[in-house]
């Protein structure tokens, strides 16, 4: 089937962010002198908002105080934390053959939008992409979603494809069909609950399965 927009996340799927964000959430934890956690412990909250994750590191309620973390975790990434991330391999290649069959791409990330767009800009392959889309303020990405289609920045007739459940369930939300991809974060019983229409598990299988006649 070809789909008018093939709809990327970002971390987990076209790159992985592990080492910055690591670095980045136990600097705004040792900030409010929670004590820092390990990488693994970290790394399986990678993909839903950061709100969530800080969240379920703290066990803290209190939105403000999360709000907080979240300044003083951005106040790293914005100044080196967004260099601390390594494109998958293949990604590039991926991208650039999509491209070349007139398919249509995008991002939609739960990351915020000035930090995705740094990362895209350092990897050069902004170019690749018709629209990047992330938040600027709180919300999930059902509701970025949502605006995307309500803006006709993308149809109905798109896929969104990402490493977490929590990018199948966005999509599906909004009647988009979806893909996971296994080289992220998620696990294949997390994407495959979600029942994808597609589960890749290297670039190369999507690609194929996007260009095939």
């Amino acid at each position: 089937m070809r789909f008018d927009f093939l709809i990327f996340d970002l971390d987990g799927t076209l790159s992985d962010p592990k080492l910055g964000v690591v670095r980045c959430m136990n600097y705004a934890l040792s900030s409010f002198d929670y004590a820092p956690r390990g990488e693994d412990e970290i790394a399986q909250y990678i993909g839903p908002p950061l709100e969530e994750t800080i969240q379920k590191l703290t066990g803290s309620q209190d939105e403000q105080h999360i709000d907080e973390m979240i300044v003083r975790y951005r106040e790293r990434y914005f100044e080196i934390g967004y260099t601390e991330n390594e494109l998958y391999p293949n990604i590039e290649e991926m991208l650039s053959v999509l491209k070349n069959n007139n398919l249509a791409m995008g991002v939609c990330t739960s990351k915020h939008q000035t930090a995705a767009e740094k990362i895209l800009e350092r990897f050069e392959i902004t170019k690749y992409f018709e629209f990047i889309d992330g938040p600027t303020e709180k919300t999930i990405k059902a509701k970025q979603l949502e605006k995307l289609l309500g803006a006709n920045t993308i149809s109905k007739n798109s896929i969104m494809i990402g490493d977490r459940s929590v990018d199948l369930i966005a999509a599906k939300s909004n009647g988009l069909a979806k893909a996971g991809v296994l080289w992220g974060y998620g696990t294949s019983d997390e994407l495959n609950a979600e029942d994808p229409e597609y589960v890749f598990s290297s670039p190369r299988e999507l690609v194929e399965t996007f260009t095939a006649d």
